[in-house]
């Protein structure tokens, strides 16, 4: 069973993969991939600097991701041309890891780590989708919490991204992460449970 994890930014959506991950699914992370992509040498790389400038390198001919982000999540037209480049990219190699593992395991439970699956128009790829959720006002804390942001870039960075709220409307299950680490993880044994009955 091939199924999509996504959630908010700061709601514990890595902390959902790796509690199902050590359940013995399998995981492919888009955050993972996109810095696979933008790697010296990758074709995504060279779109990007030709668009940025070599601003956007360190001297080592690494992507600068600091000076990236600074750039582009100022002003959403450059955001969205830098999405044009990358995601493409990364959905193509995702979908070739993600095939890998399914063909390797036809019964096990392959995850696909998407943070930005609905923004990007992939659910229908998937054969469900797991929403990690957590209240805005949490995620908000959490962000600051977590990258010494104060609260005004917070609540922007969230807000960049669909409204968790929808994104729980729309889920096929939700593991609600506003709670306790344990009190999480009895709610992932307890969907990884239903999932592997599902797939076998």
């Amino acid at each position: 069973m091939i199924i999509g994890l996504t959630g908010g930014i700061a709601s514990g959506k890595s902390t959902v993969g790796r509690m199902l991950v050590a359940l013995g699914a399998r995981l492919v992370d888009a955050d993972a991939v996109a810095r696979e992509i933008v790697r010296p040498g990758e074709p995504a790389l060279e779109a990007i600097a030709s668009l940025f400038g070599q601003a956007v390198l360190q001297p080592d001919g690494t992507l600068d991701r600091t000076a990236l982000g600074n750039i582009v999540f100022k002003d959403p037209d450059l955001l969205a041309k830098l999405e044009a480049i990358t995601h493409p990219a990364v959905r193509k190699r995702m979908w070739e890891q993600i095939h890998t593992y399914a063909e390797a395991e036809p019964e096990g439970l392959v995850i696909g780590d998407v943070p930005l699956l609905y923004e990007t128009k992939q659910a229908d790829l998937y054969e469900g989708i797991l929403v990690v959720y957590v209240p805005p006002e949490l995620q908000v804390k959490r962000l600051m919490d977590r990258n010494g942001m104060n609260e005004e870039e917070a609540r922007r960075r969230v807000s960049l991204q669909m409204d968790i709220e929808e994104k729980r409307k729309r889920a096929d299950w939700i593991i609600d992460n506003s709670g306790t680490t344990e009190e999480t993880q009895e709610q992932v044994v307890a969907l990884w449970n239903r999932l592997v009955r599902t797939s076998r």
